[in-house]
């Protein structure tokens, strides 16, 4: 049967002032069969005006505009016809603080787009662009009033004691900026352990994202560095292009390795190889948690804590803007708590057995 005669194609509206751009993102949405590019527009005000006459299921969204800008135009979506939109963000430090502007403001996700010495390459950018218009629709439809919610499933708590962690191993991927950016401002500034975060990001934004995390958050956040002393209360976050295992040279030391090797990872960095390390290390003091995100990356990491007896958490499908890495840990039966994003920093108090200092 013909993909006419099964399901709607999703309707995507193209925004941006390049006529370039315009014309390569419209090849690559309409290459795809479940897609309809019903139409362009050239800027903010002239995409506010096309929503209300083609009605998208995606939009894909410049951020560097004149006149209204992706940001403001992001905005006036979310309030007047709210529905996913991925940003088309230049690979700047100036458009990586306006693309997390533009999450916290709403956006479902973005694309990079790199500027070379003699042209623009778009290309590269297609497969990653499908898949997040693809997830994007599919979130639309979950968030749909006429549509039964997803309910909060996995696997029952084991009914086995763990040891309070010593290291907390987190990976995130589509929808993590927003999530994490709600999640880690909730935890106390005097959390006794570390926290490792693997972010799937494209090169240049995962330093400006763990600056940002750290104006919003008590703890201390940081881009991971070579050799660096893990110390309680703060916040690793890997840079793209390396993985990031821990060392132990003492029990009362433990360190940051960064290496470009394994190199046969679809993700560099992989969470997958950052929870392994941190299993083998810490073994039953080990904490895994595996947040919104596409793909699989994170199961077997996720698997390596849980068998070494540590705690495994994962995001629930209700709050996840794509429950895919916690939907395949989840049917691994892997995980010990599965709980709504907000419930994220509660978990990791209770087993860390935090208790507020008082005041004397």
């Amino acid at each position: 049967m013909s993909n006419e005669l099964s399901e709607p194609r999703i309707k995507v509206l193209i925004v941006d002032d390049s006529a370039f751009m315009r014309m390569a993102l419209s090849r690559i949405v309409a290459h795809d069969p479940d897609f309809s590019v019903v139409g362009t527009a050239t800027c903010g005000t002239e995409a506010l005006q096309k929503i209300v006459t083609l009605d998208p299921d995606v939009i894909t969204l410049d951020v560097e505009m004149p006149g209204l800008n992706g940001l403001e135009t992001l905005r006036r979506i979310m309030a007047e016809f709210p529905r996913p939109v991925i940003m088309v963000s230049s690979v700047t430090l100036e458009s990586a603080e306006i693309t997390f502007n533009a999450l916290a403001a709403g956006a479902f996700d973005y694309v990079p787009k790199q500027l070379s010495a003699a042209s623009l390459d778009i290309l590269h950018i297609g497969e990653d662009l499908i898949t997040k218009i693809k997830a994007a629709a599919e979130l639309r439809h979950r968030l749909d009033p006429l549509r039964k919610p997803p309910c909060a499933a996995g696997s029952p708590p084991r009914a086995l004691s763990h040891s309070a962690p010593a290291i907390i191993a987190l990976g995130v991927s589509t929808g993590g900026p927003k999530a994490l950016q709600e999640m880690l401002p909730t935890l106390p500034a005097d959390l006794a352990v570390p926290i490792l975060i693997v972010q799937h990001m494209p090169a240049g934004f995962t330093a400006p994202f763990a600056t940002r995390l750290n104006n919003l958050c008590a703890l201390s956040v940081s881009e991971a560095s070579q050799g660096e002393v893990i110390q309680p209360g703060a916040v690793y976050v890997a840079p793209t292009g390396f993985q990031m295992t821990v060392g132990r040279p003492s029990n009362s030391r433990t360190i940051i390795c960064l290496s470009i090797k394994p190199e046969n990872q679809m993700h560099i960095p992989s969470v997958d190889i950052t929870m392994q390390s941190v299993a083998s290390a810490f073994h039953s003091q080990a904490m895994g948690i595996i947040l919104t995100g596409m793909g699989a990356d994170g199961a077997e990491g996720m698997k390596a804590i849980h068998r070494e007896g540590g705690l495994t958490v994962g995001q629930d499908e209700a709050s996840c803007a794509v429950y895919g890495m916690p939907r395949v840990c989840a049917e691994m039966g892997i995980l010990d708590r599965v709980v709504p994003l907000s419930q994220i920093s509660h978990e990791i108090l209770q087993a860390t057995r935090y208790r507020k200092a008082r005041a004397i």
